[in-house]
C-alpha cells in the first residue's frame, strides 16, 4: 500500500502481531500457571554449571527446568512487557529432538534479543513491514546454542532503529523497567535486561553503542561486550546492514558474574568459529581470567568524560567501588587520555562513522506516521537539514550559544560519500593506534580503566529525545572495540544522591554546561529514582574477554568485603527481589 496508507498496514501488524503474542501466552498449558514451587525456586537460583552437571547426571529433567523460566517469562511480560516473540511450545519439542543434552549448556533455557534469527519466527526488529516474515531455518547463532544444550525460549524487545537506550517501539510497545516501570530498562537490548533482572536467565544481545551495557547498568544485572570477532554474530538481522565504521557486536548477558562467566567460556568452547566465518579462532584461555585475580591490579579511573559528568547516584557507585578497590589492596589512579586523542574527539569520530548513512537505514523500513524512537528523531532531522543549514546551526551553536561540545557534534554530522568515509575509517585506525600506544606506556600500564557505564541511572521513557548523545562512556569504547563489562554496584538514594542545587548550575560548576549534558541530567531526580540499580564499567583491552571477567571478579569480591563507612552497611548488591 503506498503513503500515507501504508499507515493503515502498520496498525493492522501492531495488532495481529500482539494478538499473537497474546494467544501464545495464552495457550500454555495450565502448569506454567501454577505458583512457583520449591523446585521452581531452587531451579532459578542454582548456578547454571550446577544445572549442567544435574542434566547430564540425570537428576534434573531439563522440561522442568523449562518449566521454572517459562513460569519466569510470564510473569516478567506482565510486568514490563519485555518478549516479543515466545518459544516455549516450540521449545519443549526441540529439547527432545535438536538440542544436544551432552553439552556444556546441557537444559539451560536461553533468551536472546529479538534481532536473532529463529526457525519459524519473525524478527521484526520492531518495524511493522518486518512482521509476518517467519525465517525458514535456524540461524548459526541458534544452532550453535542447540549443539551446546542451551534452549532458545524468549525473543526479546527492542526499540525501533536499534539505536536507543530505550527499549520501545510502534509494534510491541514500551518495556519497563522491573525496578521502577516509569523509566527504560536501557537498549537497545533492554528486554533482555528486564527478563534476566526478573529471574531470567542468560541471554544474548547486541552493542554498537552499549546497547548490552546500558541495558545491564540500568536493569541491575551483568553483562560483557565483546571484542569484534571474538562471539558469533551470523544469523541475525539488523538495522543498519553494511554499517561497519563502527561494528555491531554480540555479546552474553546473566543475572549474575558466575552464569556470565560460564556462558562465555561454554560459547566459546563450542569454536564459534565452525558457526561463523567472521569469529576469530581463540581458543578460551583459563589462564588470563586466574592471573587477572591473583594480584594486586592497577587500575585507571576515569570519574568524569568531561561531556556528560556522572550523576550524584552514579557518582557515589563509582567512589564505593574505587574504596573497595583501595581497601583491597589494589592501586587506583585518575587518567589522562592521549591529548590528540581525547574523549569529545573520540564521541564525535564515533557518532560520524555509525551514520555515514545519514540515518537513512533505519529510517526505510517505516510505514507512514509509525512511530521510531524519540532520540532518532533528533539524529534523522539533523542528518537530513542541508549543508548549508546545517553550517549555518552549527555556527549558531558555537559562537552564539557558546556550546563548543553540541557544535563540534553537528558540525560534520550527514550523509558521507565513500571519499568522505574513507578518510574517517583512517581516522578511526589512528585513534586507535594513538591509544594502544598511550596504555602501553608508562605511567599507564594500567590492568584495565574503571568507569560509568552511563552518566544516569535508568532514565524515564521517552527521555532520548533529549538525552540520546549522552552515550559517551560506553560509545567510546566501541570505537576502540575493547573488551568491556558491566556490573551493578548498589540502587539510588533519594536522601544520598540528591542534588545539591538546579542542575544547571551544578553542571555549571563542573565545567561541563553544555546541551548534551544538559540533556542527560534535566531527567535526574533522586527521589522518583530511588530503587534503581547504579553500576560501574570495567574496560579492558581488544580481545581480553577472559582478563575482563577476572578483573569483574575482583571487584565484585572487594565491593562484597567492603562496608559503607557512612552506615556500616555491606556494599553486597542484592538482585532485584523475584515475586514467586
Amino acid at each position: 500500500m503506498l503513503p500515507p496508507f501504508d499507515y493503515f498496514t502498520y496498525r493492522q501488524a501492531r495488532q495481529q502481531k500482539q494478538a499473537e503474542r497474546a494467544a501464545r501466552f495464552s495457550g500454555l498449558p495450565l502448569t506454567y500457571y501454577k505458583p512457583f514451587d520449591t523446585g521452581d525456586k531452587f531451579l532459578i537460583d542454582q548456578p547454571i554449571e550446577k544445572l549442567v552437571h544435574d542434566v547430564q547426571s540425570s537428576l534434573t529433567n531439563p522440561l522442568d527446568i523449562l518449566l521454572a523460566y517459562g513460569k519466569v517469562a510470564i510473569r516478567a511480560q506482565e510486568r514490563t512487557n519485555c518478549i516479543t516473540e515466545l518459544l516455549i511450545p516450540e521449545a519443549e519439542k526441540w529439547l527432545k529432538s535438536e538440542v544436544n543434552l551432552k553439552g556444556p549448556l546441557a537444559g539451560i533455557p536461553v533468551s536472546v534479543k529479538d534481532t536473532v534469527n529463529v526457525k519459524g519466527f519473525d524478527s521484526t526488529l520492531g518495524y511493522s513491514t518486518l512482521a509476518n516474515k517467519p525465517h525458514a531455518e535456524d540461524g548459526p547463532m541458534i544452532q550453535l546454542l542447540k549443539d551446546a544444550g542451551a534452549v532458545p525460549y524468549a525473543k526479546t524487545a527492542l526499540p525501533t532503529t536499534l539505536l536507543s537506550f530505550e527499549s520501545a517501539s510502534g509494534l510491541w510497545g514500551p518495556c519497563l523497567n522491573p525496578h521502577v516501570p516509569g523509566y527504560s530498562p536501557g537498549g537497545s537490548t533492554g528486554g533482555e535486561g528486564a527478563l534476566l533482572a526478573q529471574g531470567g536467565r542468560i541471554g544474548i544481545g547486541s552493542d554498537v553503542a552499549g546497547s548490552v551495557r546500558v541495558p545491564a547498568a540500568w536493569s541491575g544485572i551483568y553483562s560483557l561486550r565483546c571484542s569484534t570477532s571474538r562471539w558469533p554474530k551470523a544469523g541475525v538481522s539488523t538495522s543498519m546492514p553494511g554499517q561497519e565504521g563502527i561494528p555491531s557486536v554480540f555479546s552474553p548477558m546473566a543475572r549474575t558474574l558466575n552464569d556470565l562467566t560460564y556462558f562465555t567460556k561454554a560459547i566459546i568452547g563450542m569454536q564459534p568459529w565452525k558457526y561463523d566465518n567472521t569469529v576469530h579462532p581463540i581458543s578460551w584461555r583459563a589462564e588470563l581470567e586466574t592471573e587477572a585475580q591473583s594480584k594486586p591490579l592497577r587500575i585507571g579511573l576515569l570519574a568524569n568524560d568531561g561531556i556528560v559528568p556522572p550523576t550524584p547516584a552514579i557518582e557515589r557507585a563509582l567512589s564505593t567501588t574505587v574504596s573497595a578497590l583501595t581497601e583491597a589492596g589494589h592501586t587506583v589512579t585518575p587518567i589522562h587520555p592521549p591529548t590528540d586523542a581525547g574523549y569529545l574527539t573520540g564521541l564525535n569520530l564515533a557518532s560520524l562513522l555509525l551514520n555515514t548513512d545519514g540515518c537513512h537505514h533505519i529510517n526505510v523500513p517505516l510505514h507512514s506516521f509509525e512511530p521510531s524512537d524519540p532520540g532518532a528523531d533528533q539524529m534523522t532531522r539533523l542528518a537530513r537539514l542541508p549543508r548549508p543549514v546545517r553550517w549555518l546551526y552549527y555556527l549558531y551553536v558555537r559562537y552564539i550559544k557558546r556550546d563548543h561540545v553540541l557544535a563540534t557534534c553537528i558540525r560534520d554530522f550527514g550523509p558521507k560519500t565513500a571519499a568522505q568515509t574513507w578518510p574517517l575509517v583512517a581516522q578511526r585506525e589512528a585513534f586507535r593506534a594513538t591509544w594502544h600506544k598511550w596504555w602501553n606506556a608508562e605511567p599507564q600500564q594500567f590492568d584495565f580503566i574503571l568507569c560509568p557505564a552511563n552518566a544516569t541511572p535508568a532514565l524515564p521513557h521517552k527521555a532520548m529525545h533529549d538525552a540520546v548523545s549522552s552515550c559517551g562512556y560506553t560509545f567510546f569504547w566501541n570505537l576502540l572495540d575493547y573488551s568491556a563489562g558491566v556490573m551493578p554496584v548498589g540502587h539510588v538514594d533519594a536522601t544520598r544522591d540528591s542534588l545539591v542545587g538546579p542542575y544547571r548550575s551544578v553542571l555549571k560548576q563542573l565545567g561541563c554546561d553544555n546541551a548534551i549534558s544538559r540533556g542527560a541530567w534535566k531527567h535526574y531526580d533522586a527521589t522518583l529514582m530511588q530503587g534503581l540499580p547504579t553500576a560501574v564499567q570495567i574496560v579492558g583491552r581488544r580481545w581480553q574477554e577472559e582478563q575482563v571477567l577476572g578483573y569483574m571478579a575482583v571487584v565484585e569480591k572487594a565491593l562484597d568485603d567492603y562496608s559503607d563507612p557512612k552506615t556500616g552497611e555491606s556494599c553486597k548488591y542484592t538482585l532485584l527481589d523475584i515475586e514467586y
